[in-house]
């Protein structure tokens, strides 16, 4: 009975769709997190430029 259980289980295509889309799914959250990162200074220190440009008065934008 139990090994009638686990060999449904392993033939089951809807079980396999729904771990694939969860792997796709962690895939795009590390890719998306890396970038962040990757990106998240370059980013910030842009930001803080264009606010300084936009304020003309040489005070921190923080």
């Amino acid at each position: 009975m139990l090994f009638t259980e686990l060999k449904r289980l392993l033939l089951d295509e809807d079980g396999l769709t729904t771990v694939e889309y969860a792997i796709a799914g962690a895939l795009v959250t590390v890719t998306l997190v890396g970038a962040f990162v990757a990106l998240g200074e370059g980013v910030g220190s842009r930001v803080d430029t264009m606010c300084q440009v936009v304020k003309n008065d040489g005070t921190p934008c923080s």
